[in-house]
């Protein structure tokens, strides 16, 4: 297992390259700000809904798109359990509310020179510490609970992958479209 944490030079070069443009991305998209976050959460800015949609979707169709055309673009579901999903979700919304940051855009913010995300990384990387330690307690109980196991939307609608990121995909650029038109702007 500890193998599987190094890679050749050219594969963490090629994760570098990757978070680096991810980060410009989030900074040029000026979710590296406390303050547009927040307001996400005030519903007065939908500035990070609207990159958070049009991730969803660029991701859900290149990623089908490449499996159906052929490529060998390796997806690991994970088991659907819904109490789990309940606790951390609530968890990480309480945590991105309160420190005005997820993961993501938490180190961006770093690389931006916000030097007051630098606890809540720290934080973050303390909770997942944590969780890693309780892990094998919480297998039995809350991870138990409510597990569905490796199940999609796909599979539950019974309709191919590729399809449903495509239905979702106009759904998707829909509410877009909807937050430019009738969402507040962004006072930035």
């Amino acid at each position: 297992m500890l193998a599987d944490l190094f890679a050749s030079p050219g594969t963490l070069a090629l994760g570098a390259l990757t978070g680096l443009v991810f980060g410009f991305l989030l900074q040029k998209g000026g979710v590296t700000r406390f303050d547009v976050i927040v307001r996400q959460f005030l519903l007065q800015d939908f500035t990070m809904l609207k990159i958070m949609l049009s991730a969803v979707v660029v991701g859900g169709v290149g990623i089908y798109g490449m499996r159906a055309a052929g490529l060998d673009v390796g997806l690991h579901v994970k088991d659907a359990v819904l109490l789990g999903n309940v606790v951390g979700g609530v968890l990480f919304g309480i945590g991105m509310a309160v420190l005005g940051y997820c993961p993501g855009t938490g180190i961006a913010a770093i690389g931006d020179g916000s030097r007051h995300a630098i606890p809540g990384v720290l934080g973050m990387l303390f909770g997942a510490a944590v969780y890693a330690e309780v892990y094998p307690a919480m297998k039995s109980s809350i991870l138990a609970t409510a597990d569905l196991g490796k199940v999609t939307f796909a599979d539950t609608l019974g309709v191919g992958p590729f399809a449903l990121a495509i239905g979702a995909a106009v759904v998707l650029i829909g509410a877009l479209f909807a937050l430019e038109r009738f969402a507040p702007k962004s006072a930035a």
